[in-house]
């Protein structure tokens, strides 16, 4: 199944693709005499459990649904915090000159960062030396504490492509990630929450990146060092993981401050990202605020 947000008349609605077509949950839901509530967002539905899930899961084209290619996607969860972690990818350790983590690398973008997956990209400052990261996204389905890495899939909700966009400068000049990593715009993500029933194995994905068409990353999720159980668990640890929140589990190599010289994104540029089964994002880079 793949759930989106989508802006309509009244403000962002949940939709299920079904086929080429949106169709309206919480108009269906309202018109079953459902809590209108419950599926008034993904993350409502997330937190309204399996019942609200399997009804969803059972919709069908009607007359209201109208055509994927029309409606303008939003970031298909409104998350309520962005776990990332770093250095995930044995080739982009080496590539960034680091040690290889014998525990995940864990640090925090602001949900305001958030972006739909076809909204630009805002560079922040001329010297910011932004930055494109393809990831993974996971997104917790139910609320986790402490959870084994044998239970871990089962909290996982699903699955978007996601870039980690990166202000270098501010990243590594103030000895911490968040400034550098928080910057409005720079975590757009989407085009659809792929429900994990549809992505029976996350560690065997293929990764790319293209910039303004070029290929710029080219992995497979095989290459993660920390898989998605042992990134869930790790943090469910530390913190209560909630319906929604989303786990950015690291980029491969091909990063823009690693190639001699180094990339970096300008005015005009479009960057995309695709992941196999859940799609691909694309945005174009405009100079910000």
């Amino acid at each position: 199944m793949r759930l989106v947000q989508y802006s309509a008349k009244g403000g962002s609605r949940l939709g299920v693709v079904v086929e080429d077509r949106v169709v309206d949950v919480h108009r269906a839901a309202a018109s079953a005499g459902l809590k209108e509530e419950e599926y008034a967002s993904t993350v409502a539905l997330l937190e309204a459990g399996e019942e609200a899930i399997r009804f969803v899961r059972g919709l069908k084209v009607d007359e209201n649904a109208e055509l994927l290619s029309n409606v303008h996607l939003e970031c298909p969860v409104a998350a309520r915090k962005i776990m990332a972690i770093g250095l995930n990818y044995m080739d982009h350790a080496i590539e960034a000159g680091q040690k290889i983590p014998t525990a995940p690398l864990c640090f925090a973008k602001f949900t305001s960062s958030l972006s739909g997956p076809f909204d630009p990209i805002l560079l922040p400052a001329e010297d910011a030396q932004v930055d494109f990261e393809g990831e993974m996204g996971v997104i917790i389905g139910r609320m986790a504490k402490n959870v084994s890495e044998a239970q871990a899939l089962e909290y996982v909700a699903g699955y978007v492509t996601f870039n980690d966009v990166s202000a270098r400068k501010w990243q590594f000049d103030g000895g911490q990630w968040t400034r550098g990593k928080s910057p409005d715009s720079f975590a757009p993500n989407g085009p659809f929450l792929v429900t994990a029933d549809e992505i029976p194995d996350p560690g065997a994905l293929r990764i790319t990146t293209h910039l303004n068409g070029e290929v710029m990353q080219d992995s497979n999720t095989k290459q993660l060092i920390f898989k998605v159980p042992k990134l869930v668990a790790y943090l469910s640890r530390s913190f209560t993981l909630y319906p929604g929140d989303l786990i950015a589990t690291g980029t491969p190599s091909g990063v823009g401050f690693s190639r001699k010289p180094p990339v970096y994104l300008k005015d005009g540029d479009v960057i995309e990202v695709e992941i196999e089964r859940i799609g691909k994002i694309s945005n174009r880079v405009r100079r910000g605020y």
